[in-house]
């Protein structure tokens, strides 16, 4: 029984994805980007959009093909989501790529995840939008976890755009914002055993200045969007995302549209943030 559903399922989400291609094809997908993009106030924007990038393996599922195309087409989805972020303003985007308990996955899953990072590391710093547009690109975790070969290209995209300041490209990668938090602690329990910190003086700014965000103009996020369905955080930017309006949307991340996104900047923009006032 519960094979026969998850077919029935399958084949829903299926009949959804043909009908939004009908919808792009005929154009009505692009008359209403039109008319979302008017309804956006400028002047109200987001500074820092944090996005968990959920639903790739169900995305390969419906196209009956391995979790691997997946992945593939959700790395292929970053850059048009950067692209509709940068087009509007938004100055800092981050993206939840691969969390420290994904290291849990089948290892071939695991280790084809790695080539990919591997892959779009050395393409996004040799991008020339990247370049054009002055985009700084930093990954953000454990990254000792990471295989020697993902840490190099990930060194290569951070220093070939490390004097850039217009826009910022976070990845979270062997990133859980738990251990973030922990690592904090420790680097300042270091200090104090230094000399350099007084117990006392220990307080939330100190703790920010430690933090895998400490050196982004706007290291908290104002949105955070995620996609599939699932409505959690899943131990992402856990201390940064205290006030942060959450937005969660339907759609696998593979098939994530411009309309998605401007919904979700759309609804922000309707909610009056009280910073727990």
């Amino acid at each position: 029984m519960d094979n026969i559903k998850n077919k029935l399922k399958s084949i829903g989400k299926r009949a959804i994805i043909d009908f939004y291609r009908f919808l792009d094809n005929s154009g009505v997908l692009k008359i209403y980007e039109k008319i979302l993009e008017e309804s956006i106030d400028k002047n109200n924007l987001p500074k820092h959009i944090a996005i968990i990038m959920d639903g790739n393996r169900r995305a390969a599922e419906i196209y009956g093909r391995d979790r691997y195309y997946g992945h593939y087409l959700g790395a292929e989805k970053v850059r048009d989501v950067l692209r509709w972020a940068r087009d509007l303003g938004i100055k800092v985007v981050t993206l939840y790529a691969f969390s420290t308990e994904n290291f849990k996955r089948p290892k071939e899953e695991v280790d084809k995840l790695m080539e990919l990072f591997e892959k779009k590391f050395y393409e996004i710093a040799d991008d020339e939008e990247i370049h054009e547009y002055e985009v700084r690109v930093r990954a953000i975790g454990r990254i000792n976890l990471l295989p020697k070969n993902v840490q190099k290209a990930i060194k290569y995209a951070e220093d070939k755009t490390k004097n850039y300041n217009k826009f910022f490209v976070n990845v979270a990668i062997a990133y859980g914002g738990q251990q973030e938090i922990i690592d904090a602690v420790k680097k300042i329990a270091e200090k104090v055993k230094r000399g350099e910190v007084e117990p006392e003086d220990i307080d939330k700014e100190l703790i920010d200045k430690h933090l895998y965000t400490a050196d982004l103009p706007f290291p908290n996020p104002d949105l955070i969007i995620r996609t599939s369905g699932e409505e959690r955080i899943s131990n992402f930017l856990i201390w940064q995302s205290s006030y942060s309006e959450l937005y969660f949307c339907d759609i696998y991340w593979p098939l994530f549209r411009k309309v998605d996104f401007l919904r979700a900047i759309r609804e922000y923009q309707r909610r009056h943030r009280r910073f727990g006032k």
